[in-house]
Protein backbone atom coordinates (compact mmCIF):
# COMPACT_ATOMS: atom_id res chain seq x y z
CA UNK A 1 0.00 0.00 0.00
CA UNK A 2 1.52 3.31 -0.99
CA UNK A 3 1.75 5.42 1.92
CA UNK A 4 0.79 9.33 1.46
CA UNK A 5 1.79 12.13 2.91
CA UNK A 6 -0.94 14.46 5.02
CA UNK A 7 -0.71 17.87 6.00
CA UNK A 8 -3.72 19.41 8.14
CA UNK A 9 -5.71 22.77 7.95
CA UNK A 10 -8.28 24.50 10.13
CA UNK A 11 -9.12 26.59 8.08
CA UNK A 12 -12.37 28.89 7.23
CA UNK A 13 -15.44 27.57 5.43
CA UNK A 14 -15.14 29.96 2.49
CA UNK A 15 -14.42 28.08 -0.46
CA UNK A 16 -12.24 30.78 -1.66
CA UNK A 17 -9.32 29.89 0.82
CA UNK A 18 -9.22 26.27 0.07
CA UNK A 19 -7.10 25.65 -2.99
CA UNK A 20 -4.76 28.35 -1.76
CA UNK A 21 -4.27 26.76 1.43
CA UNK A 22 -3.87 23.25 -0.02
CA UNK A 23 -1.66 24.36 -3.09
CA UNK A 24 0.86 26.28 -0.48
CA UNK A 25 0.64 22.99 1.90
CA UNK A 26 1.78 20.53 -0.83
CA UNK A 27 4.48 22.84 -2.17
CA UNK A 28 5.95 23.81 1.07
CA UNK A 29 6.06 21.14 3.20
CA UNK A 30 5.65 18.61 0.04
CA UNK A 31 1.86 17.14 1.41
CA UNK A 32 -0.13 14.72 -0.77
CA UNK A 33 -3.17 15.21 0.74
CA UNK A 34 -4.17 18.25 3.01
CA UNK A 35 -7.35 17.25 5.00
CA UNK A 36 -9.60 20.27 5.76
CA UNK A 37 -11.11 20.88 8.82
CA UNK A 38 -13.55 24.05 8.48
CA UNK A 39 -15.66 26.37 9.70
CA UNK A 40 -16.52 30.58 10.04
CA UNK A 41 -13.79 31.87 11.61
CA UNK A 42 -12.07 29.33 13.57
CA UNK A 43 -8.94 31.50 14.31
CA UNK A 44 -11.38 33.35 16.57
CA UNK A 45 -13.26 30.31 17.60
CA UNK A 46 -9.65 28.55 18.98
CA UNK A 47 -8.62 32.42 20.17
CA UNK A 48 -11.57 32.93 22.20
CA UNK A 49 -11.92 30.02 23.82
CA UNK A 50 -15.58 30.10 24.85
CA UNK A 51 -17.63 27.67 22.65
CA UNK A 52 -15.75 24.00 24.75
CA UNK A 53 -18.39 21.80 22.41
CA UNK A 54 -17.03 23.66 19.10
CA UNK A 55 -13.35 23.15 20.51
CA UNK A 56 -13.86 19.70 21.65
CA UNK A 57 -15.32 18.54 17.85
CA UNK A 58 -12.08 20.52 16.04
CA UNK A 59 -9.02 18.48 18.40
CA UNK A 60 -11.23 15.20 17.50
CA UNK A 61 -11.21 16.31 13.92
CA UNK A 62 -7.47 16.96 14.31
CA UNK A 63 -6.80 14.13 16.40
CA UNK A 64 -8.41 11.85 13.63
CA UNK A 65 -6.25 13.57 11.16
CA UNK A 66 -3.20 12.54 12.93
CA UNK A 67 -3.61 8.57 14.06
CA UNK A 68 -5.64 8.13 10.49
CA UNK A 69 -3.24 10.09 8.27
CA UNK A 70 -0.37 10.21 10.28
CA UNK A 71 -0.41 14.18 9.75
CA UNK A 72 2.31 15.80 12.29
CA UNK A 73 1.33 19.55 10.30
CA UNK A 74 -1.50 21.46 11.13
CA UNK A 75 -1.80 25.26 10.03
CA UNK A 76 -4.60 27.98 11.67
CA UNK A 77 -5.86 29.42 8.44
CA UNK A 78 -7.39 33.24 8.41
CA UNK A 79 -8.35 35.16 5.22
CA UNK A 80 -9.32 38.92 4.34
CA UNK A 81 -13.12 39.42 3.97
CA UNK A 82 -14.17 36.49 6.33
CA UNK A 83 -17.82 36.54 6.46
CA UNK A 84 -17.67 35.36 9.94
CA UNK A 85 -15.20 37.29 11.27
CA UNK A 86 -15.82 40.91 10.97
CA UNK A 87 -12.65 42.11 12.92
CA UNK A 88 -9.80 43.98 11.20
CA UNK A 89 -6.44 42.36 10.13
CA UNK A 90 -4.54 43.06 12.92
CA UNK A 91 -6.91 41.62 15.04
CA UNK A 92 -7.15 38.95 13.26
CA UNK A 93 -3.71 38.22 13.00
CA UNK A 94 -3.67 38.58 16.99
CA UNK A 95 -6.39 35.27 17.00
CA UNK A 96 -4.01 33.64 14.71
CA UNK A 97 -1.12 33.51 17.13
CA UNK A 98 -3.46 33.12 20.01
CA UNK A 99 -5.21 29.76 18.23
CA UNK A 100 -1.64 28.62 17.68
CA UNK A 101 -0.38 28.71 20.78
CA UNK A 102 -3.85 26.89 22.03
CA UNK A 103 -3.65 23.84 18.97
CA UNK A 104 0.15 23.36 20.37
CA UNK A 105 -0.88 22.79 24.21
CA UNK A 106 -2.95 20.25 22.70
CA UNK A 107 -0.20 17.91 22.08
CA UNK A 108 -1.70 16.48 18.76
CA UNK A 109 0.62 17.94 16.18
CA UNK A 110 4.54 18.31 16.28
CA UNK A 111 4.07 21.28 13.98
CA UNK A 112 1.41 23.95 14.33
CA UNK A 113 1.93 26.93 12.24
CA UNK A 114 -0.57 30.24 11.01
CA UNK A 115 -1.18 31.08 7.65
CA UNK A 116 -2.90 34.66 6.50
CA UNK A 117 -4.46 34.56 3.13
CA UNK A 118 -4.83 38.13 1.47
CA UNK A 119 -6.94 39.71 -1.29
CA UNK A 120 -4.93 38.66 -3.49
CA UNK A 121 -5.48 34.90 -2.13
CA UNK A 122 -2.29 34.53 -1.32
CA UNK A 123 -0.89 32.72 1.42
CA UNK A 124 2.02 34.35 4.17
CA UNK A 125 3.16 31.77 6.94
CA UNK A 126 3.13 33.86 9.93
CA UNK A 127 6.11 33.44 11.86
CA UNK A 128 4.60 32.52 15.55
Amino acid sequence: MTEYKFATAINCMDGRVQIPVMEWLKKQYGADYVDMITGPAPERLLAEAKDRMSIETVKNYLKISATRHNSSLVAIVAHHDCAGNPAGKEARLEQIYKAVRAVRSWGIMTQVIGLWVDENWEVTWLKI
